[in-house]
Protein backbone atom coordinates (compact mmCIF):
# COMPACT_ATOMS: atom_id res chain seq x y z
CA UNK A 1 0.00 0.00 0.00
CA UNK A 2 1.29 3.55 -0.74
CA UNK A 3 3.05 5.37 2.02
CA UNK A 4 4.59 8.83 1.81
CA UNK A 5 5.57 11.57 4.26
CA UNK A 6 7.59 14.04 2.25
CA UNK A 7 6.68 17.51 3.51
CA UNK A 8 10.06 19.21 3.20
CA UNK A 9 8.97 21.44 0.37
CA UNK A 10 9.42 25.16 -0.25
CA UNK A 11 6.22 27.12 -0.01
CA UNK A 12 5.86 29.70 -2.80
CA UNK A 13 6.43 33.17 -1.48
CA UNK A 14 8.79 32.27 1.34
CA UNK A 15 12.21 33.77 1.40
CA UNK A 16 15.33 31.60 0.96
CA UNK A 17 15.97 32.08 4.67
CA UNK A 18 12.96 29.94 5.46
CA UNK A 19 12.95 26.98 3.02
CA UNK A 20 11.28 24.49 5.37
CA UNK A 21 7.80 24.53 6.81
CA UNK A 22 9.12 23.92 10.31
CA UNK A 23 11.74 26.67 10.01
CA UNK A 24 9.08 29.09 8.86
CA UNK A 25 6.84 28.29 11.80
CA UNK A 26 9.70 28.65 14.22
CA UNK A 27 10.32 32.15 12.86
CA UNK A 28 6.82 33.55 12.77
CA UNK A 29 5.75 31.97 16.04
CA UNK A 30 3.05 29.39 16.53
CA UNK A 31 1.32 27.30 19.19
CA UNK A 32 2.88 23.96 20.18
CA UNK A 33 3.85 21.91 17.14
CA UNK A 34 1.72 18.91 18.06
CA UNK A 35 -1.36 21.11 18.53
CA UNK A 36 -1.00 22.79 15.14
CA UNK A 37 -0.27 19.51 13.40
CA UNK A 38 -3.21 17.68 14.96
CA UNK A 39 -5.73 20.39 14.08
CA UNK A 40 -4.41 20.70 10.54
CA UNK A 41 -4.64 16.93 9.99
CA UNK A 42 -8.15 16.98 11.47
CA UNK A 43 -9.32 19.10 8.53
CA UNK A 44 -8.29 16.37 6.13
CA UNK A 45 -10.53 13.68 7.56
CA UNK A 46 -13.60 12.63 5.53
CA UNK A 47 -15.88 14.92 7.52
CA UNK A 48 -13.80 18.01 6.62
CA UNK A 49 -13.32 17.62 2.89
CA UNK A 50 -14.08 21.19 1.98
CA UNK A 51 -13.20 20.67 -1.69
CA UNK A 52 -14.93 17.32 -2.36
CA UNK A 53 -17.92 17.17 -4.66
CA UNK A 54 -21.32 15.81 -3.51
CA UNK A 55 -21.50 12.07 -2.84
CA UNK A 56 -23.58 11.27 -5.91
CA UNK A 57 -20.82 12.60 -8.17
CA UNK A 58 -17.74 11.33 -6.33
CA UNK A 59 -15.76 8.51 -7.91
CA UNK A 60 -14.98 5.77 -5.39
CA UNK A 61 -11.40 5.24 -6.48
CA UNK A 62 -10.06 8.74 -6.82
CA UNK A 63 -10.74 11.64 -4.51
CA UNK A 64 -8.89 13.90 -6.89
CA UNK A 65 -10.94 13.52 -10.06
CA UNK A 66 -13.59 15.77 -8.61
CA UNK A 67 -15.17 19.11 -9.42
CA UNK A 68 -15.18 21.84 -6.83
CA UNK A 69 -18.67 23.01 -5.93
CA UNK A 70 -18.45 26.47 -4.48
CA UNK A 71 -21.88 26.21 -2.91
CA UNK A 72 -22.81 23.99 0.01
CA UNK A 73 -19.27 23.27 1.02
CA UNK A 74 -17.74 23.44 4.50
CA UNK A 75 -15.36 26.29 5.32
CA UNK A 76 -11.80 25.96 4.17
CA UNK A 77 -9.19 24.79 6.61
CA UNK A 78 -6.96 27.49 8.08
CA UNK A 79 -3.80 28.44 6.25
CA UNK A 80 -0.95 26.75 8.18
CA UNK A 81 1.33 29.70 7.44
CA UNK A 82 -1.04 32.40 8.59
CA UNK A 83 -1.63 32.93 12.32
CA UNK A 84 -4.65 35.15 11.69
CA UNK A 85 -6.24 32.38 9.68
CA UNK A 86 -6.03 30.07 12.69
CA UNK A 87 -7.53 32.75 14.96
CA UNK A 88 -10.42 33.37 12.52
CA UNK A 89 -11.14 29.64 12.30
CA UNK A 90 -11.85 29.67 16.07
CA UNK A 91 -9.91 26.44 16.42
CA UNK A 92 -7.31 28.03 18.67
CA UNK A 93 -9.10 31.17 19.93
CA UNK A 94 -7.24 31.48 23.22
CA UNK A 95 -3.79 30.38 22.16
CA UNK A 96 -1.11 33.02 21.84
CA UNK A 97 1.76 32.81 19.34
CA UNK A 98 5.03 31.40 20.58
CA UNK A 99 8.47 31.42 19.01
CA UNK A 100 11.15 28.83 18.50
CA UNK A 101 8.89 25.85 17.69
CA UNK A 102 9.61 23.15 15.14
CA UNK A 103 7.45 20.61 13.30
CA UNK A 104 10.31 18.80 11.61
CA UNK A 105 9.97 15.82 13.96
CA UNK A 106 6.51 15.18 12.54
CA UNK A 107 7.00 16.21 8.92
CA UNK A 108 10.41 14.75 8.10
CA UNK A 109 10.74 12.98 4.76
CA UNK A 110 11.13 9.20 4.57
CA UNK A 111 12.93 8.07 1.45
CA UNK A 112 11.40 4.58 1.50
CA UNK A 113 7.96 5.96 0.97
CA UNK A 114 6.04 7.29 -1.96
CA UNK A 115 7.94 9.65 -4.29
CA UNK A 116 7.24 13.41 -4.44
CA UNK A 117 4.88 13.39 -7.48
CA UNK A 118 2.27 11.63 -5.32
CA UNK A 119 1.87 14.84 -3.26
CA UNK A 120 -1.06 16.05 -5.30
CA UNK A 121 -2.50 19.48 -4.65
CA UNK A 122 -6.04 20.63 -4.21
CA UNK A 123 -7.46 23.38 -6.36
CA UNK A 124 -6.03 26.21 -4.27
CA UNK A 125 -2.51 24.77 -4.24
CA UNK A 126 -2.48 23.27 -0.76
CA UNK A 127 -0.87 19.89 -0.29
CA UNK A 128 -3.21 17.17 0.93
CA UNK A 129 -2.54 14.03 2.87
CA UNK A 130 0.20 15.16 5.23
CA UNK A 131 1.28 12.50 7.70
CA UNK A 132 3.59 12.15 10.62
CA UNK A 133 6.69 10.03 10.93
CA UNK A 134 6.95 9.42 14.65
CA UNK A 135 4.44 8.19 17.18
CA UNK A 136 3.62 10.24 20.26
CA UNK A 137 5.09 9.00 23.56
CA UNK A 138 2.18 6.70 24.35
CA UNK A 139 2.72 4.75 21.13
CA UNK A 140 -0.48 5.87 19.42
CA UNK A 141 -0.40 7.59 16.04
CA UNK A 142 -3.65 9.43 16.68
CA UNK A 143 -3.06 12.02 19.43
CA UNK A 144 -5.67 13.99 21.31
CA UNK A 145 -6.30 16.56 18.63
CA UNK A 146 -7.35 14.02 16.01
CA UNK A 147 -10.95 12.91 15.47
CA UNK A 148 -12.57 10.44 17.83
CA UNK A 149 -12.62 7.63 15.26
CA UNK A 150 -8.83 7.81 14.97
CA UNK A 151 -8.20 7.67 18.71
CA UNK A 152 -9.30 4.09 19.35
CA UNK A 153 -6.17 2.27 18.23
CA UNK A 154 -5.04 1.52 21.75
CA UNK A 155 -8.31 0.17 23.16
CA UNK A 156 -7.81 -3.52 23.97
CA UNK A 157 -10.55 -5.90 22.92
CA UNK A 158 -10.58 -9.32 24.66
CA UNK A 159 -10.20 -12.30 22.32
CA UNK A 160 -13.54 -13.49 21.04
CA UNK A 161 -15.36 -10.32 22.18
CA UNK A 162 -16.03 -7.51 19.77
CA UNK A 163 -17.19 -3.96 20.23
CA UNK A 164 -20.62 -3.02 18.99
CA UNK A 165 -20.78 -1.89 15.39
CA UNK A 166 -21.06 1.88 14.83
CA UNK A 167 -24.19 3.41 13.40
CA UNK A 168 -24.05 3.69 9.63
CA UNK A 169 -25.32 6.64 7.69
CA UNK A 170 -26.17 4.42 4.73
CA UNK A 171 -26.23 0.71 3.96
CA UNK A 172 -23.28 -0.60 1.96
CA UNK A 173 -23.80 -3.76 -0.11
CA UNK A 174 -21.55 -6.67 0.68
CA UNK A 175 -18.82 -7.64 -1.78
CA UNK A 176 -19.64 -11.02 -3.33
CA UNK A 177 -16.84 -13.46 -4.14
CA UNK A 178 -17.35 -17.01 -5.33
CA UNK A 179 -15.25 -20.14 -5.07
CA UNK A 180 -13.58 -21.40 -8.25
CA UNK A 181 -13.25 -25.18 -8.23
CA UNK A 182 -10.17 -26.31 -10.19
CA UNK A 183 -9.99 -29.86 -8.87
CA UNK A 184 -11.45 -31.61 -11.90
CA UNK A 185 -8.18 -31.83 -13.82
CA UNK A 186 -6.27 -32.83 -10.67
CA UNK A 187 -8.67 -35.71 -10.00
CA UNK A 188 -8.36 -36.90 -13.59
CA UNK A 189 -4.57 -36.91 -13.37
CA UNK A 190 -4.70 -38.90 -10.13
CA UNK A 191 -7.01 -41.52 -11.66
CA UNK A 192 -4.66 -42.09 -14.59
CA UNK A 193 -1.82 -42.76 -12.20
CA UNK A 194 -3.57 -45.77 -10.68
CA UNK A 195 -3.88 -46.46 -6.98
CA UNK A 196 -1.99 -43.91 -4.90
CA UNK A 197 -1.48 -43.09 -1.28
CA UNK A 198 -3.84 -40.70 0.43
CA UNK A 199 -3.15 -37.06 -0.54
CA UNK A 200 -3.08 -34.14 1.91
CA UNK A 201 -5.36 -31.19 1.10
CA UNK A 202 -4.95 -27.85 2.84
CA UNK A 203 -5.85 -24.19 2.37
CA UNK A 204 -3.62 -21.10 2.27
CA UNK A 205 -4.47 -17.42 2.72
CA UNK A 206 -2.42 -14.29 2.06
CA UNK A 207 -3.84 -11.06 3.47
CA UNK A 208 -2.55 -7.53 4.04
CA UNK A 209 -4.78 -6.48 6.95
CA UNK A 210 -3.75 -2.76 6.96
CA UNK A 211 -1.89 -1.54 10.03
CA UNK A 212 -3.94 0.99 12.00
CA UNK A 213 -0.91 3.22 12.50
CA UNK A 214 -0.32 3.36 8.76
CA UNK A 215 -4.00 4.02 8.16
CA UNK A 216 -3.94 6.97 10.57
CA UNK A 217 -0.78 8.32 8.97
CA UNK A 218 -2.28 8.10 5.47
CA UNK A 219 -5.86 9.24 5.95
CA UNK A 220 -5.75 11.05 2.60
CA UNK A 221 -5.98 7.58 0.99
CA UNK A 222 -9.31 6.89 2.70
CA UNK A 223 -11.35 10.02 2.06
CA UNK A 224 -13.98 7.94 0.32
CA UNK A 225 -14.67 6.00 3.53
CA UNK A 226 -17.27 6.68 6.18
CA UNK A 227 -15.21 7.44 9.31
CA UNK A 228 -16.69 4.60 11.43
CA UNK A 229 -15.35 1.92 9.07
CA UNK A 230 -11.81 3.04 9.91
CA UNK A 231 -12.26 2.60 13.65
CA UNK A 232 -9.87 -0.11 14.88
CA UNK A 233 -12.46 -1.77 17.11
CA UNK A 234 -14.72 -2.26 14.12
CA UNK A 235 -11.84 -3.26 11.83
CA UNK A 236 -10.42 -5.80 14.29
CA UNK A 237 -13.82 -7.37 14.77
CA UNK A 238 -14.34 -7.69 11.02
CA UNK A 239 -10.85 -9.03 10.34
CA UNK A 240 -11.01 -11.73 13.01
CA UNK A 241 -14.47 -12.78 11.87
CA UNK A 242 -13.19 -12.95 8.29
CA UNK A 243 -10.21 -15.09 9.28
CA UNK A 244 -12.44 -17.37 11.31
CA UNK A 245 -14.95 -17.65 8.47
CA UNK A 246 -12.37 -18.72 5.89
CA UNK A 247 -10.56 -20.89 8.45
CA UNK A 248 -7.44 -21.37 6.30
CA UNK A 249 -4.95 -23.98 7.45
CA UNK A 250 -2.06 -21.56 6.78
CA UNK A 251 -2.33 -17.76 6.84
CA UNK A 252 0.33 -15.26 5.73
CA UNK A 253 -0.55 -11.80 7.07
CA UNK A 254 1.13 -8.49 6.27
CA UNK A 255 0.97 -5.08 7.98
CA UNK A 256 0.31 -6.73 11.32
CA UNK A 257 0.84 -4.03 13.93
CA UNK A 258 2.99 -5.31 16.78
CA UNK A 259 0.92 -4.03 19.71
CA UNK A 260 -2.30 -5.26 18.17
CA UNK A 261 -0.67 -8.59 17.39
CA UNK A 262 0.45 -9.14 20.96
CA UNK A 263 -2.69 -7.85 22.68
CA UNK A 264 -5.47 -8.96 20.34
CA UNK A 265 -4.61 -10.77 17.11
CA UNK A 266 -2.36 -13.51 18.47
CA UNK A 267 -4.59 -14.35 21.49
CA UNK A 268 -7.65 -14.47 19.22
CA UNK A 269 -5.99 -16.75 16.67
CA UNK A 270 -4.52 -19.00 19.34
CA UNK A 271 -8.01 -19.43 20.78
CA UNK A 272 -9.07 -20.64 17.32
CA UNK A 273 -6.37 -23.33 17.31
CA UNK A 274 -3.56 -21.55 15.45
CA UNK A 275 0.17 -21.41 16.14
CA UNK A 276 1.58 -17.93 15.42
CA UNK A 277 4.99 -16.71 14.27
CA UNK A 278 5.75 -13.01 13.82
CA UNK A 279 8.52 -10.74 12.56
CA UNK A 280 8.30 -6.97 13.06
CA UNK A 281 9.94 -4.64 10.58
CA UNK A 282 13.31 -3.31 11.65
CA UNK A 283 13.99 0.22 12.87
CA UNK A 284 11.05 1.97 14.48
CA UNK A 285 8.41 0.53 12.17
CA UNK A 286 5.28 -0.59 14.06
CA UNK A 287 4.16 -3.48 11.84
CA UNK A 288 5.45 -6.71 10.37
CA UNK A 289 4.62 -10.10 8.87
CA UNK A 290 2.96 -13.08 10.55
CA UNK A 291 2.61 -16.72 9.53
CA UNK A 292 -0.01 -18.71 11.43
CA UNK A 293 -1.12 -22.32 10.93
CA UNK A 294 -3.52 -24.76 12.52
CA UNK A 295 -1.85 -26.89 15.16
CA UNK A 296 -3.99 -29.88 14.23
CA UNK A 297 -2.83 -29.79 10.58
CA UNK A 298 0.87 -28.83 10.77
CA UNK A 299 3.79 -28.89 13.15
CA UNK A 300 6.61 -26.34 13.10
CA UNK A 301 9.98 -27.67 11.95
CA UNK A 302 11.85 -24.34 11.88
CA UNK A 303 11.27 -20.58 11.64
CA UNK A 304 13.52 -18.15 9.77
CA UNK A 305 12.96 -14.37 9.90
CA UNK A 306 14.65 -12.40 7.12
CA UNK A 307 15.72 -8.78 7.57
CA UNK A 308 16.42 -6.87 4.36
CA UNK A 309 18.29 -4.08 6.13
CA UNK A 310 22.07 -4.41 5.76
CA UNK A 311 24.29 -1.90 7.48
CA UNK A 312 26.93 -0.52 5.15
CA UNK A 313 25.04 -1.42 1.94
CA UNK A 314 23.20 1.71 0.71
CA UNK A 315 20.93 -0.35 -1.55
CA UNK A 316 19.59 -2.24 1.45
CA UNK A 317 18.84 0.51 3.95
CA UNK A 318 15.09 -0.16 4.22
CA UNK A 319 13.25 -1.89 7.03
CA UNK A 320 11.16 -4.44 5.13
CA UNK A 321 11.25 -8.06 6.27
CA UNK A 322 10.25 -11.58 5.34
CA UNK A 323 9.32 -14.63 7.40
CA UNK A 324 9.86 -18.27 6.40
CA UNK A 325 8.56 -21.33 8.22
CA UNK A 326 9.15 -25.00 7.45
CA UNK A 327 6.04 -27.03 8.26
CA UNK A 328 5.43 -30.77 8.53
CA UNK A 329 1.91 -31.96 7.64
CA UNK A 330 0.22 -34.01 10.35
CA UNK A 331 -1.29 -37.10 8.71
CA UNK A 332 -0.91 -40.53 10.32
CA UNK A 333 -1.92 -42.29 7.09
CA UNK A 334 0.71 -40.79 4.78
CA UNK A 335 4.41 -40.03 4.71
CA UNK A 336 4.47 -36.45 3.48
CA UNK A 337 7.30 -34.09 2.71
CA UNK A 338 7.68 -30.76 4.48
CA UNK A 339 6.20 -27.55 3.05
CA UNK A 340 8.19 -24.29 3.00
CA UNK A 341 5.99 -21.20 3.51
CA UNK A 342 7.44 -17.72 2.92
CA UNK A 343 5.69 -14.42 3.63
CA UNK A 344 6.95 -10.93 2.80
CA UNK A 345 6.01 -7.30 2.22
CA UNK A 346 8.45 -5.69 -0.21
CA UNK A 347 9.26 -1.99 -0.41
CA UNK A 348 6.49 0.16 -1.88
CA UNK A 349 8.48 2.95 -3.57
CA UNK A 350 7.73 2.55 -7.32
CA UNK A 351 11.00 4.26 -8.25
CA UNK A 352 13.26 1.83 -6.43
CA UNK A 353 12.90 -1.41 -8.34
CA UNK A 354 16.56 -2.14 -7.67
CA UNK A 355 15.83 -2.34 -3.94
CA UNK A 356 12.82 -4.59 -4.53
CA UNK A 357 14.86 -7.03 -6.61
CA UNK A 358 17.63 -7.12 -4.00
CA UNK A 359 15.10 -7.77 -1.22
CA UNK A 360 13.50 -10.53 -3.27
CA UNK A 361 16.89 -12.09 -3.99
CA UNK A 362 17.62 -12.25 -0.26
CA UNK A 363 14.30 -13.95 0.39
CA UNK A 364 14.80 -16.46 -2.44
CA UNK A 365 18.28 -17.32 -1.17
CA UNK A 366 16.88 -18.06 2.29
CA UNK A 367 14.01 -20.12 0.82
CA UNK A 368 16.45 -22.19 -1.25
CA UNK A 369 18.44 -22.99 1.86
CA UNK A 370 15.46 -23.75 4.12
CA UNK A 371 13.60 -25.86 1.52
CA UNK A 372 16.59 -27.92 0.39
CA UNK A 373 16.26 -31.70 0.72
CA UNK A 374 19.08 -34.24 1.19
CA UNK A 375 19.04 -35.05 -2.56
CA UNK A 376 19.65 -31.33 -3.34
CA UNK A 377 16.09 -30.84 -4.58
CA UNK A 378 13.64 -28.59 -2.72
CA UNK A 379 10.39 -29.37 -0.95
CA UNK A 380 7.15 -27.70 -2.09
CA UNK A 381 7.31 -23.92 -1.68
CA UNK A 382 4.57 -21.35 -1.04
CA UNK A 383 5.61 -17.73 -1.55
CA UNK A 384 2.97 -15.27 -0.35
CA UNK A 385 2.77 -11.58 0.33
CA UNK A 386 2.42 -8.01 -0.82
CA UNK A 387 5.09 -7.60 -3.50
CA UNK A 388 4.14 -4.04 -4.50
CA UNK A 389 4.44 -5.06 -8.15
CA UNK A 390 1.77 -5.58 -10.78
CA UNK A 391 1.27 -8.71 -12.91
CA UNK A 392 3.62 -9.16 -15.87
CA UNK A 393 6.06 -6.58 -14.54
CA UNK A 394 9.78 -7.50 -14.63
CA UNK A 395 9.73 -8.42 -10.93
CA UNK A 396 6.67 -10.63 -11.43
CA UNK A 397 8.27 -12.26 -14.47
CA UNK A 398 11.43 -12.92 -12.50
CA UNK A 399 9.49 -14.90 -9.90
CA UNK A 400 7.55 -16.95 -12.46
CA UNK A 401 10.18 -17.42 -15.17
CA UNK A 402 13.07 -17.99 -12.74
CA UNK A 403 15.17 -15.55 -14.78
CA UNK A 404 15.32 -11.85 -15.57
CA UNK A 405 17.44 -10.24 -18.27
CA UNK A 406 17.44 -6.64 -17.12
CA UNK A 407 19.70 -4.99 -19.69
CA UNK A 408 18.34 -1.47 -20.31
CA UNK A 409 15.49 -1.69 -17.77
CA UNK A 410 15.03 1.47 -15.70
CA UNK A 411 14.54 1.04 -11.96
CA UNK A 412 11.09 2.63 -12.19
CA UNK A 413 9.79 -0.06 -14.56
CA UNK A 414 10.72 -3.04 -12.38
CA UNK A 415 7.44 -3.12 -10.42
CA UNK A 416 5.21 -1.70 -13.17
CA UNK A 417 3.60 0.78 -10.77
CA UNK A 418 4.64 3.81 -12.84
CA UNK A 419 3.40 4.11 -16.41
CA UNK A 420 5.90 6.75 -17.47
CA UNK A 421 9.07 6.58 -15.36
CA UNK A 422 10.97 9.56 -16.72
CA UNK A 423 14.51 10.56 -15.95
CA UNK A 424 15.40 7.43 -14.04
CA UNK A 425 18.62 5.49 -14.17
CA UNK A 426 19.01 2.03 -15.62
CA UNK A 427 19.55 -0.99 -13.38
CA UNK A 428 23.22 -1.38 -12.64
CA UNK A 429 25.24 -4.53 -13.31
CA UNK A 430 25.22 -6.15 -10.85
CA UNK A 431 22.08 -4.96 -9.10
CA UNK A 432 23.37 -5.78 -5.61
CA UNK A 433 27.03 -5.77 -4.52
CA UNK A 434 29.04 -8.94 -4.12
CA UNK A 435 29.54 -8.05 -0.45
CA UNK A 436 25.91 -9.05 0.18
CA UNK A 437 27.01 -12.67 -0.06
CA UNK A 438 24.29 -13.69 -2.53
CA UNK A 439 25.09 -14.86 -6.05
CA UNK A 440 23.28 -13.85 -9.23
CA UNK A 441 21.51 -17.22 -8.96
CA UNK A 442 19.97 -16.03 -5.65
CA UNK A 443 21.98 -18.50 -3.62
CA UNK A 444 24.13 -17.91 -0.57
CA UNK A 445 27.80 -17.86 -1.54
CA UNK A 446 29.49 -21.05 -0.31
CA UNK A 447 32.78 -21.14 1.57
CA UNK A 448 35.67 -22.44 -0.58
CA UNK A 449 39.19 -23.66 -0.07
CA UNK A 450 42.24 -21.83 -1.42
CA UNK A 451 42.71 -24.40 -4.20
CA UNK A 452 39.26 -23.73 -5.64
CA UNK A 453 39.25 -20.01 -5.03
CA UNK A 454 40.83 -18.90 -8.31
CA UNK A 455 38.42 -20.76 -10.62
CA UNK A 456 35.42 -19.82 -8.49
CA UNK A 457 36.32 -16.15 -8.44
CA UNK A 458 36.48 -16.07 -12.24
CA UNK A 459 33.11 -17.81 -12.53
CA UNK A 460 31.53 -15.43 -10.04
CA UNK A 461 33.08 -12.43 -11.74
CA UNK A 462 31.59 -13.48 -15.08
CA UNK A 463 28.20 -13.91 -13.42
CA UNK A 464 28.31 -10.49 -11.76
CA UNK A 465 29.09 -8.77 -15.07
CA UNK A 466 26.08 -10.25 -16.91
CA UNK A 467 22.82 -8.23 -16.79
CA UNK A 468 20.72 -11.19 -15.67
CA UNK A 469 19.63 -12.87 -12.46
CA UNK A 470 18.17 -16.32 -11.82
CA UNK A 471 16.70 -18.51 -9.12
CA UNK A 472 16.19 -22.26 -8.87
CA UNK A 473 12.58 -22.31 -7.63
CA UNK A 474 9.84 -23.25 -10.10
CA UNK A 475 6.91 -21.09 -9.09
CA UNK A 476 3.45 -20.46 -10.53
CA UNK A 477 0.83 -17.88 -9.55
CA UNK A 478 -2.35 -19.27 -8.03
CA UNK A 479 -4.38 -16.47 -9.69
CA UNK A 480 -4.69 -15.66 -13.39
CA UNK A 481 -5.00 -11.85 -12.81
CA UNK A 482 -8.02 -11.41 -15.07
CA UNK A 483 -11.70 -12.19 -14.62
CA UNK A 484 -13.10 -14.98 -16.79
CA UNK A 485 -16.52 -13.39 -17.24
CA UNK A 486 -15.56 -9.81 -18.14
CA UNK A 487 -11.87 -10.02 -18.91
CA UNK A 488 -11.21 -7.14 -16.50
CA UNK A 489 -8.10 -7.10 -14.37
CA UNK A 490 -8.37 -8.68 -10.95
CA UNK A 491 -7.97 -6.26 -8.05
CA UNK A 492 -6.29 -7.09 -4.75
CA UNK A 493 -5.87 -3.59 -3.29
CA UNK A 494 -8.01 -0.49 -3.60
CA UNK A 495 -8.15 2.92 -1.96
CA UNK A 496 -8.80 6.48 -3.12
CA UNK A 497 -5.78 6.57 -5.44
CA UNK A 498 -5.43 3.16 -7.02
CA UNK A 499 -7.03 -0.20 -7.69
CA UNK A 500 -4.50 -2.81 -8.81
CA UNK A 501 -3.04 -6.24 -8.04
CA UNK A 502 0.05 -6.39 -5.81
CA UNK A 503 -0.71 -9.46 -3.65
CA UNK A 504 0.16 -12.99 -4.74
CA UNK A 505 0.34 -16.63 -3.77
CA UNK A 506 3.10 -18.36 -5.73
CA UNK A 507 3.60 -22.11 -5.37
CA UNK A 508 5.65 -25.06 -6.64
CA UNK A 509 3.33 -26.64 -9.20
CA UNK A 510 3.22 -30.43 -9.41
CA UNK A 511 2.92 -32.52 -12.58
CA UNK A 512 -0.62 -32.28 -13.93
CA UNK A 513 -1.40 -28.97 -12.24
CA UNK A 514 -3.91 -26.96 -14.26
CA UNK A 515 -2.41 -23.52 -13.63
CA UNK A 516 1.09 -24.70 -14.57
CA UNK A 517 -0.22 -26.10 -17.85
CA UNK A 518 -2.22 -22.96 -18.63
CA UNK A 519 0.78 -20.71 -18.10
CA UNK A 520 3.37 -23.07 -19.63
CA UNK A 521 5.21 -23.21 -16.32
CA UNK A 522 7.69 -25.97 -15.57
CA UNK A 523 6.15 -28.33 -12.98
CA UNK A 524 8.07 -29.84 -10.10
CA UNK A 525 8.27 -33.49 -9.11
CA UNK A 526 7.71 -32.48 -5.48
CA UNK A 527 5.00 -29.91 -5.93
CA UNK A 528 1.43 -28.88 -5.17
CA UNK A 529 -1.77 -29.12 -7.17
CA UNK A 530 -4.13 -26.15 -7.07
CA UNK A 531 -7.64 -27.40 -6.21
CA UNK A 532 -9.45 -24.08 -6.03
CA UNK A 533 -9.37 -20.41 -5.11
CA UNK A 534 -11.61 -17.64 -3.84
CA UNK A 535 -12.26 -15.49 -6.90
CA UNK A 536 -11.14 -11.87 -6.90
CA UNK A 537 -13.18 -8.97 -8.27
CA UNK A 538 -12.76 -6.07 -10.67
CA UNK A 539 -13.24 -2.33 -10.45
CA UNK A 540 -16.97 -2.50 -11.17
CA UNK A 541 -17.65 -4.72 -8.17
CA UNK A 542 -15.51 -2.53 -5.91
CA UNK A 543 -17.30 0.56 -7.17
CA UNK A 544 -20.60 -0.87 -5.94
CA UNK A 545 -19.28 -1.27 -2.37
CA UNK A 546 -17.56 2.15 -2.28
CA UNK A 547 -14.04 0.74 -2.61
CA UNK A 548 -11.90 -0.46 0.29
CA UNK A 549 -12.10 -0.36 3.27
CA UNK A 550 -15.86 -0.43 3.64
CA UNK A 551 -18.46 -1.54 6.14
CA UNK A 552 -17.84 -5.24 5.49
CA UNK A 553 -14.22 -5.32 4.24
CA UNK A 554 -11.90 -3.80 6.80
CA UNK A 555 -8.62 -3.59 4.88
CA UNK A 556 -7.61 -1.82 1.70
CA UNK A 557 -6.54 -5.27 0.45
CA UNK A 558 -8.61 -8.36 -0.27
CA UNK A 559 -7.54 -11.73 1.13
CA UNK A 560 -6.30 -14.35 -1.32
CA UNK A 561 -7.53 -17.84 -0.45
CA UNK A 562 -6.46 -21.06 -2.19
CA UNK A 563 -6.64 -24.81 -1.65
CA UNK A 564 -3.81 -27.20 -2.55
CA UNK A 565 -3.19 -30.94 -2.70
CA UNK A 566 0.08 -32.47 -1.58
CA UNK A 567 0.82 -36.02 -2.72
CA UNK A 568 3.07 -38.37 -0.69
Amino acid sequence: MPRHTNSNYVRPGLSPDHPMFSRYLSTVGFPPARTVYNHWRHWYQPSHLWWTQPPHRQHPFSSFNTVRHLSNRPPRPPDPYNWSSWRRSEILPHTQPRRGLHLSAFLMDRSDQEPPPKRRKSADGRLAGERSQHSPPNGSRSPKGSPEWLRKTGIPVPPGKFSSSPEWTEATPELKRHWEDLSQLCNAASAKGGEQKRPFDFSVMSYNILSQDLLCDNTYLYRHCNPPVLDWCHRFSNIIKELEQHSADIMCLQEVQEDHYKQQIKPSLESLGYHCEYKRRTGLKPDGCAVVFKRERFSLVSCHPVEYFRRGIPLLDRDNVGLIVLLRPIDPHSSLTNVCVANTHLLYNPRRGDIKLAQLAMLLAEISQVAQLPDSSVCPVLLCGDFNSIPWSPLYRFIKDSRLDYDGITIGKVSGQEENPRGQRILTVPIWPKSLGISQQCQYESQTTDSDLKDLEQTELDGFTEPSIEHGLKLTSAYSHHLKESGQSEITTCHSRTAITVDYIFYSAALGDEMAQAECSVPSEKGLQLLGRLALVGKDELHEVNGLPNQHNSSDHLPLLTRFRLHP
